[in-house]
């Protein structure tokens, strides 16, 4: 199953039933925009008991074009990066033990 954020909106709505959904979702668009604002400046993002954001450098590299087999250069590039933290990893876990 996925969470889409307009769901993510949704129920938070439904869990503060005093805000507007509207300003629940404002809410959720500045979070977000603040972490991927962050991460565009090199950042690192932390939020205690759930995880880290960072950004990684992906060096340049020849990569295969999958249907044709070809060789194709795949250009240096970064990418976000998320570490769950220890209390997220203990949570998801919980069941396992």
């Amino acid at each position: 199953m996925i969470m889409i954020k307009s769901e993510l909106i949704t129920r938070l709505a439904e869990y503060y039933p005093h805000l507007y959904q509207s300003d629940v979702e404002k809410l959720v668009r500045r979070i977000l925009e603040e972490v991927s604002g962050a991460l565009e400046q090199g950042r690192r993002v932390e939020l205690r008991n759930f995880g880290t954001f960072t950004v990684r450098h992906r060096k340049a590299r020849m990569g295969r074009n999958p249907r044709t087999g070809d060789q194709v250069a795949v250009p240096a590039k970064y990418v976000p990066h998320f570490k769950a933290g220890k209390a997220l990893r203990d949570r998801l876990n919980k069941k396992i033990i």
